[in-house]
């Protein structure tokens, strides 16, 4: 539902800002990707803003993203960042993404937070020694330490997925950051180890709406680099 312009004549579309140009390995990772798919879902049409370094450094960038970081996220009187924040303000307002019945909305707030606290930080520790710090002195001693934490992680939720599809009932907000997530492992290997999430991963990302999501994140960087 990506629009680069809106010409209904009706109220602007909201906006998602994030980065025109990242690193290859990025391609698809970038965390834009969670709010885009979550619009596809949502079935909601949307504009993307495209910054690059500078602006994400200026004083104006920063009133709507205080850490210069993407993406951010303008819907109408709603300026938001986080991208678990703006995933949430989007599900909002769609019960297949976030049900509207208090116990199942519970259960999937708690998921979401659980992606974004329980999961993503040892899985970024991990992930980030073979992308960033792989030349420091003290990775070979630090590897094994975060390896074994990560792995942690993943055998947990693992159990949880043994006799489910999808983290809280039916595919919700909360599948969408800990896809996010688990996305930061899906090509190296590790995921393969645990096949409960290896079956939802594979469930996950068959969605169409992932599939336009990331084709329309990709097609951003394909048109930087040409």
């Amino acid at each position: 539902m990506n629009s680069a312009n809106d010409t209904s004549g009706a109220a602007p579309l909201p906006t998602l800002t994030t980065l025109r140009r990242v690193p290859p390995f990025a391609v698809g990772h970038v965390r834009d990707m969670r709010v885009r798919w979550a619009l596809e879902e949502a079935g909601k049409p949307y504009q993307v803003r495209l910054i690059d370094p500078d602006e994400q450094q200026s004083a104006q960038y920063r009133q709507l993203q205080p850490f210069g970081q993407v993406p951010a996220y303008q819907d109408g009187a709603f300026e938001l960042f986080e991208s678990a924040a703006i995933v949430l303000h989007i599900a909002a307002s769609v019960p297949a993404l976030l049900p509207s019945e208090p116990v199942q909305r519970a259960q999937v707030t708690s998921w979401v937070f659980a992606a974004i606290n329980s999961m993503e930080p040892h899985i970024g520790a991990y992930v980030q020694l073979g992308l960033v710090d792989q030349a420091q002195a003290w990775v070979a001693e630090r590897r094994p330490q975060l390896e074994e934490m990560a792995r942690k992680r993943l055998a947990e939720l693992n159990q949880w997925l043994k006799e489910r599809d999808y983290l809280a009932g039916q595919f919700s907000a909360a599948d969408i950051l800990m896809t996010g997530v688990l996305r930061l492992v899906s090509n190296g290997g590790l995921l393969g180890d645990y096949p409960a999430l290896e079956s939802y991963f594979a469930r996950c990302t068959a969605r169409p709406a992932y599939a336009k999501a990331l084709a329309d994140q990709r097609a951003v960087y394909a048109a930087a680099a040409a």
